[in-house]
Order: C-alpha cells, then sequence, then structure tokens
C-alpha cells in the first residue's frame, strides 16, 4: 500500500471538454525532480488521471495566486484561455478568492469574473495581428493569420471546419519553419455569420486536436474581426459541441484590446494521486 506521505491531493475540471488537473501547492510542498515527466505521466489517458494540461498553484505578492501551467507533453505554456476560466472557478470554490479572480501566468495578470459555473476572464493584449503569412505544407500552400493571445496561434479559414484537416495539416502548419522555434497552435474557422463562428484546434503541446481551446477561440475570433467578418460579440462553436463568447475592442492596425472570453466549466472531480500512477 502507498504511504499516505506519497499522495498528492488534485482536481480535475472541464472547459467546454479541455480538461485539467489542478494542484494547490501554496505551501510550495510538492517535492518533484522531474517535473516536465510527472505532468506527461499524470496527463497520459488511461494509464493515469489524464488531460489537456496540468497546472501549479502558487502564492503571489501581487494577486489572488500565481499559476504554472504545463502542457500534457511536460512542456510549460504562458496562457491557456480555458484553464484560466477552470481555476478562478476553483479559486472562488475554495474560498481562495471572491467573485473576482486575479491571478499571475507569464502572459501578465489574468482578472477573472465568477457568477456559479459561469467564468469571464479578461485576456492580456494580444500582439498586433499579421496577416497573410504564406506557409507551405506537403499538399498545398496555405495562408494563415498569426497573432499571439497569450500563446501563438495561426488561423486558417475554411468553408467548412466539419472538412478540416485538423490534426494532419494542423501539425504541418503547428511545426512550419516560419513560427520556430517555439511553433504555433492550429486554428480552423469558419464564419457562419457576424455574430456566430466555428473554431477547431490543433494544439501545441497536446500535438493533437483538443475539443476546444479558448485562446485559439479568441485568436480566431480576432482575424475575423480583423478582415471584417464579425462584430463584437461572437458566440463560437467547438469541438465539444458547447459555445464560448468572445467580446473584444478592435483599435486598428491589427491591434485589439479590452478582450474577454466567457464560459462554464466544470468541476469534475477531486481525488489523492498515488506514486504508482506517475512513478
Amino acid at each position: 500500500m502507498t504511504e499516505k506521505s506519497t499522495l498528492i491531493s488534485f482536481y480535475k475540471m472541464s472547459g467546454h471538454g479541455n480538461d485539467f488537473i489542478i494542484i494547490d501547492n501554496r505551501d510550495l510542498s510538492l517535492q518533484i525532480v522531474d517535473l516536465p515527466l510527472f505532468v506527461r505521466r499524470v496527463c497520459q489517458r488511461k494509464v493515469s488521471v489524464g488531460a489537456d494540461g496540468l497546472l501549479l498553484v502558487e502564492p503571489s505578492a501581487t494577486a489572488d495566486f500565481k499559476w504554472r501551467f504545463f502542457n500534457a507533453d511536460g512542456s510549460a505554456a504562458e496562457m491557456c484561455g480555458n484553464a484560466a476560466r477552470c481555476v478562478a472557478r476553483w479559486a472562488a470554490d475554495q474560498g481562495i478568492a471572491g467573485p473576482s479572480v486575479t491571478f499571475e501566468t507569464q502572459a501578465g495578470v489574468i482578472a477573472a469574473s465568477v457568477c456559479d459555473d459561469s467564468v469571464k476572464i479578461r485576456l492580456t493584449d494580444p500582439s498586433a495581428l499579421q496577416p497573410g503569412v504564406k506557409i507551405t505544407t506537403q499538399r498545398r500552400m496555405v495562408a494563415v493569420d498569426f497573432i499571439d493571445t497569450g500563446v501563438p496561434h495561426a488561423v486558417l479559414f475554411e468553408t467548412s471546419v466539419a472538412d478540416s484537416d485538423v490534426v494532419g495539416l494542423g501539425r504541418q502548419i503547428r511545426f512550419a519553419e516560419e513560427f520556430q522555434p517555439k511553433g504555433a497552435n492550429a486554428d480552423f474557422a469558419q464564419v457562419l455569420d457576424r455574430q456566430t463562428m466555428k473554431v477547431r484546434t490543433y494544439e501545441r503541446g497536446v500535438e493533437d486536436e483538443t475539443l476546444a481551446c479558448g485562446t485559439g477561440v479568441v485568436a480566431s475570433v480576432l482575424a475575423a474581426s480583423f478582415h471584417d467578418l464579425v462584430d463584437s460579440p461572437v458566440e463560437v462553436d467547438v469541438q465539444s459541441g458547447e459555445r464560448l463568447r468572445v467580446y473584444f475592442l478592435r483599435q486598428g492596425d491589427g491591434r485589439f484590446g479590452e478582450i474577454y472570453l466567457e464560459g462554464k466549466v466544470k468541476m469534475v472531480y477531486q481525488g489523492l494521486l498515488f506514486e504508482e500512477a506517475y512513478k
């Protein structure tokens, strides 16, 4: 039997099918020698908890807390929109913060408003959008719009995302030479009308399509606005079948501000992680 001292308490949460493991490390007691390896093993589906990412909640001198966020492959990421919404609700539920939550990320301080299971976050201002970046893939040349909404995204507009080769083409865009060394998430976007879109995303660090990507939804909406295809706010259908809402202010010259992402999150379960699940 595993000793109790080796058990790690965690929470599992989901934001529109984007799922995450949250570990409260505010006392800085988590002792893991190889953290990337730990993340890879714990995020592995079928043999451990399984998730798109893992985040550690740690103390902050300037906000309610700070996080360290890791993709499922163990790589650190600056920001994740759906994880931000999840951890904001978690903090409110745990009494760490009130309905108004602030926390530090590598992309800057994120502010969130929590109302029951609905969370609205304000993202940091993105980079200026770069339209028409040409990428040569194995099949053809494609033109994508590039923007960093906390993490880098390349947006490709399609007539029907249901027919998009999200994994095959998405992987080629993600590793394209133009986006090295960081790489980019690949978003496949379809505009339905001026208030509605569909978006599918191949996520860097997960190296597969996810059921939702908050920063990818935001990137796609801003790219659509740049081309004068949508008006704020925009409802976005994601692969889980759920819907996110994006608010923004267009400032000109490819720049945007006052960006908010809103949607529901689920508290799935709380558990204790045995050492054999990650050793």
